[in-house]
């Protein structure tokens, strides 16, 4: 019996970026970093034979009225092919919202804490992992 509904054809990261204007807000940021939080937004266009380009956003931000911030952010691009028994629009939405999500979390949160480390924070961890079947259940109840 298969389980896996679709195929991950390519997976990349689209865009990367780490501001952080000065060694004031560097200073700033060091000491509240661990106040960042970390936000996902997920979009999906369909492309030709059944396939599916996934972008997905990690930002880490404060999200606190301070004048001095760092922004990290990366798009990270999935490219899927949804098998031919997949028809209904929810299953579709499952795969791209969470099944897909789910197998390239890992990869995602190194790079964003490659980024992060290599931004000059090296202490940062993310301690819970996302859990995409519980945000996707979330949406719909």
């Amino acid at each position: 019996m298969k389980t896996e509904k679709y195929k991950i054809l390519s997976r990349f990261i689209k865009d990367l970026s780490s501001e952080t204007p000065d060694i004031e807000t560097y200073l700033f940021v060091k000491d509240r970093i661990a106040k960042y939080q970390l936000g996902i937004d997920i979009n999906s266009k369909a492309l030709k034979n059944k396939m599916v380009e996934i972008n997905t956003t990690f930002k880490f931000e404060d999200r606190e009225e301070n004048k001095k911030k760092s922004y990290f952010e990366i798009i990270y691009t999935t490219i899927i092919k949804i098998d031919d028994d997949v028809q209904d629009k929810k299953e579709l939405e499952k795969i791209i919202l969470c099944d897909a999500q789910t197998t390239i979390y890992p990869h995602m949160e190194k790079a964003l804490l490659d980024l992060l480390h290599n931004s000059g924070f090296p202490g940062v961890k993310f301690e819970k992992k996302v859990d995409f079947e519980n945000l996707y259940n979330q949406r719909f109840n």
